[in-house]
């Protein structure tokens, strides 16, 4: 019960945990004089929220009901997800095409889907998936290494597959097999023959530079090698299995941080931050 409440605390935006406060400030659920998010996710998922009197829900808190479905899907509490629907299908007052969509939400099996691969995680088991990708393609990878990762407001399967194809022109092709799935749209999976793989996914060595605030700020990843200042510079060696969530990660930095190296990775924030003047009408000079 601690680690899965932990892990539902921690993944929680803080827009989000907001909207939440004020729904268990409403439900009086607390945790000593405060409103407890924790509490009210966890209640859910073990189904002792008291329905009560119905009450009419706001846009924003309707949407921060909607990423606690969220959370909790992604978390393995596909029978809270459903608690949740209900909560809000009976206190909402929602408009019909919503109802069914939340509906339609927590009885997806992506709960079993992430059950089922920790299952093989734990195990060492070759598993394989089958996977609809943002297109409406469906991909089938065989799996040697997998991890489930938060990133954001989720959680994500990081896989090791043999598969190569689906990738034509890889950006990084040092990565080329890694994959970053998200469980909603899992199609399938079941275990397979092979071995697993030990060596796990496979990684850039990324340095990075922090400035100014950041010196002092910057709170150490479990992906970093090294981690030192130097002079007026914090450097960081960080070991990366996917540039995309490191990417955005810098860009929330601003100024204060620098990709240093490898080369791919720079040019990939550069491009990034190209395209992002050109949106603003901004000037760019070769």
């Amino acid at each position: 019960m601690s680690r899965k409440k932990e892990a539902l605390t921690l993944s929680v935006p803080p827009e989000t945990k907001e909207q939440l406060e004020a729904i268990a400030l409403r439900l009086g659920i607390f945790w000593g004089k405060s409103p407890s998010v924790s509490g009210l996710l966890v209640a859910i998922a073990q189904q002792k929220i008291d329905v009560g009197e119905p009450f009419t829900l706001n846009s924003t808190e309707v949407s921060a009901l909607q990423q606690g479905i969220r959370l909790l899907i992604d978390s393995g509490y596909v029978e809270g997800a459903r608690s949740l629907s209900q909560l809000l299908v009976s206190r909402g007052n929602l408009a019909a095409p919503l109802r069914q969509s939340l509906l339609q939400q927590a009885i997806q099996p992506t709960a079993a889907w992430r059950i089922q691969a920790e299952e093989y995680i734990n195990n060492g088991q070759p598993f394989l998936v089958l996977y609809r990708n943002p297109k409406g393609e469906n991909l089938a990878y065989t799996v040697r290494y997998a991890e489930i990762s938060p990133e954001e407001k989720r959680f994500y399967l990081e896989i090791w597959c043999e598969e190569t194809d689906d990738i034509k022109n890889p950006d990084y092709p040092e990565l080329i097999h890694n994959r970053c799935l998200r469980f909603d749209r899992i199609q399938s999976i079941m275990k397979t023959d092979g071995q697993w793989r030990a060596e796990g996914l496979d990684f850039l060595e990324v340095y990075l530079h922090f400035y100014r605030g950041m010196v002092k700020a910057y709170e150490p990843r479990a992906r970093d090698i090294s981690n030192e200042v130097v002079g007026d510079i914090r450097q960081v060696v960080r070991r990366v299995s996917n540039p995309f969530w490191l990417i955005r990660e810098v860009f929330r930095y601003g100024k204060d941080c620098v990709i240093v190296s490898p080369q791919n990775v720079c040019d990939r924030f550069q491009q990034e931050l190209i395209a992002l003047c050109r949106l603003y009408k901004l000037e760019i000079r070769d």
